[in-house]
C-alpha cells in the first residue's frame, strides 16, 4: 500500500504571518521522517496540515497519492500521538488500545484479538488489565503507540512525544520506536527539536528555521555536508569562524579571519572571492599537536570532563573561543586552563559557507 506523503507546494498562513514557507516535499512509505528544528519554525504546522487539524492556505497534501483537501482529520489515513500522550486515566490499558476500534463499530473479539497482537508487539504482555497510571512513564509511552496503531493508520505523525520523559528513558524509547517502526513497516513523520532523536532513528531529516526547508538528508550528509549555516550550527557542535574569501583553489576556500589568520575548508555552495564567509569545524575533528595541514595555537580557558571524553574550550587570538572534543584517554597534566596548546585539522574535513556564521 502507498503510504507516502507529499507536501504539494503548500503554505500556511496565519494572517500576516507566514508560518510554512512554500515547500515540496515527498515521504516515501514506510520512511522514518522527522522534521527538525527550533520552537517556533513551523515543523508542528506541517504535521498539522497532514493530519487534517489545519488546511493549507496554498498547495496541497497527499497520502498515498491521493489528495486530502476538504478530507476532515477523521477520515484521514493517520494517527497522531500528542506530546502529552492523553492516555484515558479510567480505562484499561486495552481498553485504551481498543477504543479507536470501538468508536469504528469493531466486534468485541476484534478489539481484543488486536490490542493483544498491540501489546506483545510494544513488548507489555499481560498489561491489558491495568490502568495508565500503573504504568511507568516508557510503559505508558508504549501504550499510546498501541492505541495510534490499532487504526491501522497509513502514517502514524509523532509530535515530540518523548520530551516529557527523562535522559535515559529518552534513549532507550528511541530504540523502541525505531524498531516498531521498522516491525510495522507505517511510515512515520516525527516532530522534535531535539537533534539526538532525529538523527539516531530517521531515514531522512528536514531541517527547518522560520518556516524553510533548509535541508532535507540522510542524518550523516546532514552532519557531514550541511548546506546553509543554519544547519552547521543547529545540527551538532560547530565551531564558526567568519573571515573574507582570500583564495579559492579547486574546491578548497582560503578565508583570511583577520587577526585570528587564515584557515581552509570545503567550498559549499556558490562562493567568490571577496564576500564574506564562514568556516565550520566539528569540536571532535580538532586534534592536538600538528597532525592537520591547518595548524594553529590556542590559549585553554576551560577543560570539561564528560566521561568517555573531555571538551576543551580554548581561545584564538585570546577573543575567540573554540571548543575541542578529545578521547579522555588524550588528557594530561599540562592540559589546564591558560596553557598554550597546538590545534591542527584536516582541510578537508572543515565546511565553507557563504555568509556569516551567527544564525
Amino acid at each position: 500500500m502507498d503510504s507516502s506523503v507529499h507536501l504539494d507546494n503548500v503554505v500556511m498562513n496565519f494572517g500576516d504571518f507566514t508560518a510554512v514557507q512554500k515547500t515540496d516535499l515527498k515521504i516515501e512509505s514506510g520512511e522514518f521522517f522527522s522534521f527538525l528544528g527550533p520552537s517556533g519554525c513551523g515543523k508542528t504546522t506541517i504535521l498539522n496540515m497532514i493530519s487534517g487539524f489545519l488546511e493549507p492556505s496554498k498547495g496541497v497534501v497527499k497520502i498515498g497519492g491521493k489528495s486530502m483537501a476538504g478530507v476532515p482529520a477523521n477520515k484521514r489515513p493517520t494517527s497522531m500521538i500528542f506530546q502529552n500522550l492523553a492516555l484515558f486515566p479510567l480505562m484499561t490499558v486495552a481498553e485504551n488500545i481498543e477504543f479507536g476500534l470501538e468508536v469504528r463499530g469493531v466486534s468485541k473479539a476484534e478489539r481484543k484479538k488486536t490490542s493483544d497482537r498491540l501489546l506483545e508487539l510494544v513488548a507489555l504482555e499481560g498489561s491489558g488489565s491495568k490502568k495508565p497510571d500503573e504504568l511507568s512513564g516508557g510503559q505508558k509511552q508504549r501504550i499510546a503507540i498501541a492505541r495510534a496503531l490499532a487504526v491501522e493508520p497509513q502514517v502514524l505523525l509523532l509530535d515530540e512525544p518523548l520530551s516529557a520523559l527523562d535522559l535515559k528513558l529518552r534513549q532507550h524509547m528511541r530504540t523502541e520506536l525505531k524498531e516498531i517502526q521498522r516491525k510495522t513497516g507505517i511510515t512515520f513523520i516525527y516532530i522534535t527539536h531535539d537533534q539526538g532523536e532525529a538523527l539516531t532513528m530517521s531515514d531522512r531529516v528536514a531541517v527547518m528555521s522560520a518556516g524553510k526547508l533548509q535541508q532535507v538528508a540522510d542524518p550523516i550528509t546532514l552532519y557531514r555536508e550541511p548546506q546553509t549555516s543554519f544547519v552547521a550550527s543547529f545540527v551538532g557542535e560547530n565551531n564558526p569562524i567568519t573571515g573574507v574569501v582570500d583564495a579559492i583553489d579547486g574546491n578548497l576556500v582560503t578565508l583570511n579571519c583577520g587577526v585570528l589568520g587564515k584557515f581552509t575548508g570545503r567550498g559549499i555552495g556558490t562562493i567568490s572571492k571577496g564576500q564574506s564567509a564562514t568556516l565550520f569545524i566539528r569540536p571532535e575533528l580538532l586534534k592536538l599537536g600538528q597532525t592537520g595541514d591547518m595548524s594553529f595555537t590556542a590559549r585553554i580557558a576551560e577543560v570539561n570532563f564528560e566521561g568517555s571524553y573531555l571538551t576543551l574550550t580554548a581561545l584564538l587570538n585570546q577573543q575567540h573561543a573554540i571548543s575541542v572534543q578529545i578521547g579522555a584517554e588524550q588528557y594530561t597534566a599540562d592540559l589546564i586552563p591558560d596553557a598554550e596548546i597546538q590545534l591542527s585539522f584536516a582541510s578537508q574535513d572543515a565546511v565553507v559557507i557563504a555568509g556569516e556564521g551567527n544564525v
